[in-house]
């Protein structure tokens, strides 16, 4: 059985990277939400957070995009995305569905129509 690099990863550096943090003390992030960065680099910064701003520059990107590209569980990325906001570096969106025109939102009866088909795949 192949491990996947994530597997592999040395816990010692997860723990390292978030100063010994387990869990996010905030838990307004989820995994859709959406991370802007509002600063740029500096010298000296933790490379993760240096990372997270250079990715997040000029586009919004979510969480849990950030987390795949990033090669961190979405724990540990939380906690540097929180460390980042209370920094002011990035601001966070969140999606809401009030705000999509009531055109555009889909019946339940065509969600679940999607998922059969997925399914199926």
């Amino acid at each position: 059985m192949n491990r996947r690099p994530l597997d592999r990863e040395d816990p010692d550096r997860l723990y390292t990277v978030t100063r010994g943090r387990s869990e996010a003390s905030d838990d307004t992030l989820d995994l859709v939400a959406l991370i802007v960065a509002e600063d740029e680099p500096e010298p000296g910064m933790q490379s993760e957070h240096a990372t997270i701003l250079r990715l997040c520059r000029g586009n919004p990107v979510a969480v849990v995009e950030l987390s795949a590209r990033m090669r961190l569980p979405v724990s540990v990325l939380k906690i540097l995305l929180l460390d980042l906001r209370d920094m002011g570096r990035i601001t966070v969106r969140h999606p809401s569905s009030a705000a999509a025109p009531a055109a555009y939102a889909a019946d339940l009866e065509t969600l679940k129509q999607v998922l059969v088909g997925l399914e199926s795949i």
